[in-house]
């Protein structure tokens, strides 16, 4: 299911895959003062946003675009298309990209896992050039795939002229975009998300002046472990970036910053972090069910069970404004009766949640296990039941 962004201002929207919240809009602490063009938070764990500015207006993507980058050389490598110790050749391309490198030449064999460091961590446009080669067979190609997945991905604002982010007409994305690839990213490939918090990184031959990560968040702020910085003269300085804090009750609560077209390197860090900071303090995350735990157990009808549960196989997490959780109220809004068969996921209803009489989530519910059609004589029987009824 593509994400759904409506217009917001507060804590009310859906941005993530399965389980998909429908959210409404609630009121909410205004977010601060961010210097930057555009920016967004999101809470990865409730699948809620809860600061936004210009998030569809069409921005320069810089070296952002790596993140697209990366989500295809882990897909190939979670196919075996290619391995980590695989030496792919460095190209005459490569070699000359301009901005900024990872110092490869021709001469030079390198493993994937290296030229994913040198692409990640120094932001290297060669060592993203010698992946999308080595991965697409051309840039063109590898292009190609970029612009396929960004529309299987629903990114409906984003397109692709290459693969590491230089200036070039057409090369556009959106802060919503981003926050959809970002959270992909994460999800679809947590093995590989080491190399986002990766500090530091220096590979034989090349300069060790040029080996520490860009993002300083990840200097300054312990929790942050990724994701990408971008820079052109255009797009102004850029940062995606995601950090995780033990919560009470909740666990580990994520959040994704992006902010986008700030005045320097140090004023990207700093408003990112003003922005994570307001998201943890301004706002509560509230578990209401448990992984895995039902919702409701309602009445089963013509089934060899008479009961089933409904839930989500995930935990149901919400975000609401600081101190505001005790008001908070549910409701289960399903079809009655319920006729077996059931298949374990499928759909079965919606959890609604309310503050303060407005809908703050709309959680859809699922089967947490089959329930098989009775035979004959206990349908035969449940349907004169339900005719007495």
């Amino acid at each position: 299911m593509n994400p759904i962004f409506n217009t917001l201002r507060v804590i009310a929207v859906t941005v993530a895959v399965a389980p998909t919240f429908a959210l409404a809009q609630v009121s909410a602490p205004q977010p601060p003062e961010i210097a930057a063009r555009n920016y967004l938070l999101v809470d990865v764990t409730s699948r809620q946003v809860l600061g936004a500015k210009d998030i569809d207006a069409p921005i320069e993507q810089a070296s952002l675009t790596k993140l697209m980058t990366g989500y295809l050389v882990f897909d190939a490598l979670r196919s075996k298309k290619i391995t980590l110790e695989q030496r792919f050749p460095v190209s005459e391309r490569a070699w000359k990209m301009p901005g900024s490198r990872m110092f490869i030449d021709p001469k030079m064999q390198v493993p994937v896992d290296d030229l994913i460091k040198g692409m990640i961590v120094q932001s290297g446009n060669d060592a993203t050039m010698a992946l999308a080669e080595g991965v697409g067979g051309s840039q063109e190609n590898f292009v190609r795939l970029m612009n396929e997945q960004a529309k299987a991905l629903g990114m409906k604002g984003t397109s692709y002229k290459n693969p590491e982010g230089l200036t070039e007409p057409g090369h556009l994305t959106t802060a919503r975009d981003l926050a959809v690839l970002s959270q992909r990213l994460m999800q679809e490939f947590p093995e590989y998300m080491h190399y986002y918090s990766t500090k530091q990184y220096h590979y034989e031959g090349t300069p060790a002046s040029n080996g520490t990560n860009r993002n300083t968040l990840l200097f300054r702020d312990p929790t942050v472990d990724g994701l990408k910085t971008g820079h052109t003269a255009a797009a102004g300085y850029c940062l995606v970036s995601t950090a995780k804090r033990t919560m009470p009750q909740v666990g580990e609560r994520r959040l994704l910053s992006i902010v986008l077209g700030t005045s320097s390197a140090n004023a990207r860090a700093t408003e990112s972090q003003k922005l994570l900071n307001w998201g943890y303090t301004a706002f509560d995350s509230v578990k209401l069910f448990d992984v895995g735990q039902p919702v409701a157990t309602p009445e089963v009808w013509k089934g060899q069970a008479s009961s089933i549960n409904i839930g989500q196989p995930n935990a149901i997490v919400v975000t609401v404004p600081a101190g505001s959780a005790g008001k908070l109220k549910t409701e289960v809004v399903r079809q009655d009766p319920l006729i077996a068969p059931f298949a374990k996921g499928q759909s079965m209803g919606t959890l609604k949640v309310t503050l303060d009489g407005q809908v703050v989530a709309e959680v859809p519910l699922v089967a947490l296990e089959a329930v098989e059609q009775a035979g004959f004589f206990g349908r035969l029987w449940d349907a004169i039941r339900l005719w007495i009824k």
